[in-house]
């Protein structure tokens, strides 16, 4: 006769019971990096002169400063944004990079490494359930984006932190400050957050934000010289002229690799980023200030001209939180990634390179879609107002 209480087991494996557990629990995480590991090992691997090639770039401005030459090559309106030779960051950049020289040879790979273990440190930030945290490493593994931006030394695993943190600790007006100085400082886009932080009542983050970034870019002065932050001003300015340079998925250079004229690859651009910077409104005046955080990563690389294929790294982000949110089939977003190897300039190609900006797009309005739903959801759960007498 039972008292009705579960049964132990018996026999010589039930002790093995809970290992077996822990083992198929233990499979997942270590499965997953794993498998991360083996595809950047892969990528790096066959890397060969590539390896590190962006952060040639910036390795290229940093020891400039230190030989006392300009950090940014006077033809960058005719060839801007081709690596190695033109740096095209921050002054502050170059700056931060100094240090990281006296790494000698093993600089580069060294830093492909630190990327890779900077998205690492941003996934593991995620505030989503672990399966989903472990599920967005696994599609990591398998994103071209990513292993490309981690074979370059492209920044973008840093700014994936940095969001990643900002996400985390979004009431933490110190952590959201932190990571819009540090961002702005090595790309414009990250400095969005400080806008977000405005439009979402975070007034005391962004103004730590604008503030960090007043003061390190005027410490970095002292190295550069202010003639590098004009120099930078007028790069910038110059960079709607990119719209017929090759490897640009904007939706303007689409248009131009598509047979338009540059007249109208350059409308065609201007009503894109009028369509990003519309749904940044949107966001910040109607979604939660998570699913406006999520619009703001992706409205952000949609302003920018050049867009790159490895810009997609970003992506993961509201992959994430769609994934959480039970929107599972979004990780499709950051698996199309690979169209774009097909993209090689040839005529023809030009709907490979397509992808790019309709995945970004995709992802954005999936991204209001699913904003807009939870508004609904918490308007019809919010108890109804009193009737007053």
């Amino acid at each position: 006769m039972t008292d009705g209480s579960p049964a132990v087991p018996q026999g010589p494996n039930a002790p093995q019971a809970p290992a077996r557990s822990r083992l198929a629990e233990s499979f997942v995480p270590v499965g997953s990096i794993l498998l991360l590991a083996m595809m950047i090992g892969l990528v790096l691997g066959t890397a060969g002169k590539t390896l590190g090639y962006d952060y040639s770039c910036y390795a290229g401005a940093a020891r400039n400063l230190l030989d006392g030459k300009p950090i940014y090559d006077n033809a960058f309106s005719i060839s801007v944004g081709t690596c190695p030779g033109t740096y095209t960051y921050p002054p502050a950049f170059a700056v931060a990079l100094v240090p990281w020289l006296s790494l000698g040879g093993a600089a580069a790979g060294l830093w492909c490494l630190a990327m890779a273990l900077c998205f690492l440190a941003g996934v593991s930030l995620l505030p989503v359930r672990r399966d989903v945290r472990w599920l967005i490493v696994i599609v990591a593994a398998l994103n071209w984006p990513l292993l490309y931006a981690v074979k370059l030394g492209q920044v973008e695993p840093i700014l994936f932190l940095g969001f990643a943190a900002t996400w985390r600790w979004m009431d933490r007006a110190s952590v959201v400050g932190a990571a819009t100085a540090i961002g702005a400082l090595i790309k414009v886009q990250p400095g969005l957050l400080a806008v977000w932080a405005i439009a979402t009542g975070r007034y005391r983050a962004a103004a730590i934000g604008i503030s960090a970034t007043v003061v390190l870019a005027a410490a970095a002065t002292v190295v550069t010289g202010p003639g590098a932050w004009a120099t930078y001003v007028d790069l910038l300015r110059g960079l709607g002229g990119t719209l017929t340079t090759p490897h640009n998925f904007a939706p303007g250079a689409i248009a131009y690799q598509a047979g338009a004229t540059e007249s109208v690859a350059t409308v065609v651009q201007l009503a894109s980023a009028a369509v990003a910077a519309a749904a940044l409104l949107v966001a910040w005046r109607f979604a939660s200030p998570v699913a406006s955080l999520q619009v703001t990563i992706i409205a952000g690389q949609l302003l920018s001209s050049p867009l790159r294929d490895h810009y997609a790294v970003l992506l993961l982000l509201p992959t994430a939180w769609l994934v959480a949110r039970g929107r599972t089939w979004a990780v499709v977003f950051p698996l199309v990634g690979w169209i774009a190897l097909l993209a090689d300039g040839s005529d023809g190609t030009w709907l490979a390179a397509a992808s790019v900006p309709l995945t970004f797009f995709g992802c954005l309005a999936v991204v209001l879609a699913e904003a807009f739903t939870e508004r609904r959801v918490q308007a019809a759960l919010a108890p109804a107002t009193p009737a007053p007498e």
